[in-house]
């Protein structure tokens, strides 16, 4: 007689960091097609055709949101990874947007300095939720 043992149940806590990421990257990959000037714009001055870059990191961020949405942990766990690789490969972009903003001595240049640190919890909840953690 074979056993089966039923999947875990999602923890409340994964649960919800899972539909806040998701929800999150959905969004953004909507907010790059359906506006994508102020995306184009922080691409790096060196990286050439920045409207198609904008389009793949839509693309990454739609997915990896659509997949952190559904109801299958292995397709859950491949959005986290995806929402990682996505987190590391748009921070140049975020670096490069604060060294364009000057010091930090202006609203916009301090937004764009505070936004850097940021960046490491979002790295984390992709390596979390890519692993199945909370």
């Amino acid at each position: 007689m074979t056993q089966t043992t039923a999947p875990p149940i999602e923890s409340a806590k994964h649960r919800a960091l899972r539909m806040r990421v998701g929800s999150g990257l959905l969004a953004m990959g909507v907010a790059h097609v359906v506006a994508p000037a102020p995306f184009v714009k922080i691409i790096p001055d060196r990286v050439p055709a920045p409207e198609l870059w904008n389009l793949v990191a839509a693309a990454a961020e739609g997915l990896a949101g659509v997949l952190l949405l559904t109801s299958d942990p292995k397709k859950q766990r491949l959005g986290g990874v995806l929402a990682t690789v996505t987190f590391i490969g748009v921070y140049p972009a975020n670096i490069d947007m604060a060294i364009k903003a000057g010091p930090p001595t202006n609203p916009k240049a301090i937004a764009a300095w505070a936004r850097l640190p940021m960046q490491l919890p979002m790295i984390r909840s992709g390596i979390r939720l890519a692993k199945g953690e909370a």
